[in-house]
């Protein structure tokens, strides 16, 4: 939408740009008093009509000294320019948070060896792969697991050999829950049974689906038991993180609904229930963190920017327009209202509260009867190029 808008903005700047070419003619002729507002190499000593766009003609100060400026019919048609009535309205408001999507540690698993080993074989390489549950990652060589194969198919021959004595099923138990409590799985251990070889050599395979996310050995390299060797992480479920001030904190609790915009992805507008707070504020920009969980349809990636919009309880009533109607530059904020037939003026406004759409002028439009609500940036960007000033030094 803002590329088409700024697309917009573009054509209708070379038109007006096109009309206003000679506007040197009517600086040069002092003594004409009325002129073309579209067309300013028409000029006139008495009041008229435009012989070219049949526009009514204006003195030659108001065209080029005044606050505002006026537009043709097609010019109004092509900007898309529309404006709306000035009224008191009841709404509610809400906070606007910047906002990011971060993976979700829940869902995170690293992987470390059970066992001192050397890795001999990596499955994974690369970070940013997808494995699925079950899939092998590494093969070690262990001669502590080599042990405790053994001692497995040792119980396991005592028990074929003496069905009839419980103390060897209970041993061969027992050695098989020390290979479960080494990552071994009962397809394995079965395996093992029935090859009835043991074998120094362990695949390790992962316990369940994601993406890897680090990867923290090499082949060939020796691993006590517990070190790292690769991070998973899940992106079914990600986290949706945003910012308040401590002062804010107060009266947000958590179950309350964050409305979460993606930037980029303008369909992905989601309701999403904050179920985190920080208990304290970040020491160096003081501010407060807030979080809920998204679910991820395979369109969000962690990284991802956000808009986190909390809605307020309170009802308030005064004057509202929409977001796109106010035009914020360093100097303050200003909109444009309608003064008569195909003639705008900016206004400077204080701005209150606003939520995902509408936005709270707290004064500037007092006697207005219309405001514009689409197309106040092309107004803007047209009265730079015809007055060479700021809107909001216009004075």
């Amino acid at each position: 939408m803002k590329k088409l808008m700024r697309y917009t903005v573009g054509v209708v700047l070379l038109l007006l740009a096109a009309c206003n070419s000679d506007q040197n003619k009517v600086q040069s002729a002092a003594s004409a008093k009325y002129t073309c507002p579209m067309h300013p190499q028409v000029i006139s000593a008495a009041p008229g009509t435009c012989p070219v766009c049949a526009m009514d003609l204006v003195p030659v100060s108001a065209s080029g000294e005044g606050d505002g400026i006026m537009l043709s019919a097609s010019q109004i048609q092509l900007a898309n320019i529309q404006t709306m009535p000035v009224r008191n309205e009841t709404f509610r408001t809400a906070k606007v948070l910047n906002g990011r999507i971060l993976s979700n540690a829940d869902m995170a698993e690293s992987i470390s060896s059970r066992y001192a080993g050397r890795v001999e074989r990596l499955f994974v390489k690369e970070t940013g792969q997808t494995v699925k549950k079950g899939q092998p990652l590494f093969q070690i060589y262990s001669e502590e697991v080599e042990t405790l194969q053994q001692d497995y198919l040792l119980q396991a021959r005592q028990v074929a050999a003496f069905p009839d004595e419980k103390i060897y099923q209970t041993l061969l138990e027992a050695a098989a829950n020390k290979l479960k409590l080494l990552g071994y799985s009962q397809a394995q251990i079965r395996n093992l049974l029935h090859q009835k070889k043991a074998s120094a050599l362990v695949t390790v395979n992962s316990s369940q689906s994601g993406i890897v996310n680090e990867i923290n050995i090499v082949e060939g390299q020796y691993v006590s038991e517990g070190t790292p060797v690769l991070k998973l992480e899940n992106f079914a479920n990600l986290w949706i993180e945003a910012d308040v001030y401590p002062d804010e904190v107060k009266s947000l609790k958590t179950g309350m609904t964050m409305k979460v915009s993606v930037n980029g992805l303008p369909a992905r507008n989601e309701s999403v229930k904050m179920d985190f707070i920080a208990p304290q504020a970040d020491p160096s920009s003081q501010i407060v963190k807030v979080r809920g969980t998204i679910r991820n349809n395979g369109d969000l990636q962690p990284g991802m920017q956000a808009t986190v919009f909390l809605t307020e309880s309170e009802e308030m009533e005064g004057i509202s327009v929409p977001l796109d109607a106010v035009v914020r530059e360093e100097g303050g904020a200003h909109v444009w209202v309608k003064t008569g037939k195909g003639t705008f003026e900016p206004r400077e406004v204080t701005t209150g509260n606003e939520d995902a759409t509408q936005i709270i002028i707290l004064s500037g439009l007092e006697n207005v009867r219309e405001v514009v609500i689409s197309g106040a940036y092309l107004l803007t960007s047209e009265f730079v190029l015809k007055k060479g000033k700021n809107v909001l030094n216009h004075h």
